[in-house]
């Protein structure tokens, strides 16, 4: 006959068994720990970041046919002008100022950038490997280059090739804009992965969790009758006398 289980009855039940829980959660969140720490590679990451230029009609510099490059130089506004916007514009450019269009098609050629660079043999061979992205930032020109591995010497490396190797592409690609780096990739002094502290609350939370089921469940199979209590809650009676076991108990 089945025992009525109320949560008065759980709390007892698991207040009864307390110890035996925190010790399965102290064991589990040790394995946890262990396994994250002998099992698992740690994973590091670096980057490194570039940036792309769109320079349409306002080239800073200009070559000449020796591929010399002689730097434009501003000029001074006439006195006399009708201050109309292609005037000001013309001045703008000869004075290099940066417009909302020089942005936009910036950013429009990081985007492509990307794609050829996700894409392009000589990029992807520079992997070696690892786990690359390639991401603009923020829809900007700004190109950032990530690099995930097990050895933190060797994305460094990757990041750094596949800045270079970028650059070629581009301007094997390219017959316009400019490509520059912002920054080197560095060597990861610590992983990203595996996070041991969370791995090692888990696996307690589990383990708390699975001995809270079991000593549950092992009282719901139980029919035992252990104290006077069980058998006033199975037949409802009250129990006014109990009987001794003189023989279990040596007499």
């Amino acid at each position: 006959m089945g025992k009525n289980v109320t949560i008065q009855k759980i709390i007892s039940i698991l207040l009864h068994r307390l110890p035996l829980i925190i010790l399965s959660g102290v064991l589990m969140a040790l394995i946890f720990f262990l396994y994250s720490s002998i099992i698992i590679k740690p994973v590091y990451s670096t980057s490194a970041m570039i940036y792309v230029q769109n320079y349409g009609k306002r080239d800073a510099d200009k070559s000449d046919d020796k591929g010399n490059t002689t730097p434009t130089t501003p000029t001074e506004p006439k006195k006399n002008s009708s201050f109309d916007t292609d005037s000001m514009q013309s001045n703008n450019e000869l004075a290099q100022k940066i417009f909302n269009s020089d942005l936009a098609g910036s950013s429009a050629l990081a985007s492509n950038c990307v794609i050829l660079f996700q894409n392009d043999p000589k990029v992807t061979e520079m992997y070696n490997d690892c786990d690359v992205a390639i991401t603009t930032v923020n829809g900007s020109f700004y190109i950032n280059i990530s690099v995930k591995g097990t050895d933190p010497k060797k994305c460094k490396v990757v990041a750094d090739n596949v800045v270079t190797r970028c650059s070629e592409v581009f301007l094997d690609r390219f017959n316009y804009g400019s490509i520059s780096k912002i920054h080197d990739a560095y060597i990861p002094s610590s992983p990203i992965s595996p996070n041991k502290m969370r791995n090692t609350l888990i696996g307690g939370a589990i383990g708390i969790v699975l001995a809270c089921l079991i000593s549950v469940l092992l009282e719901l199979i139980d029919t035992t009758i252990k104290h006077d209590d069980d058998l006033s809650s199975i037949y409802k009676i009250p129990v006014f006398a109990e009987i001794p076991d003189f023989e279990s108990s040596g007499r």
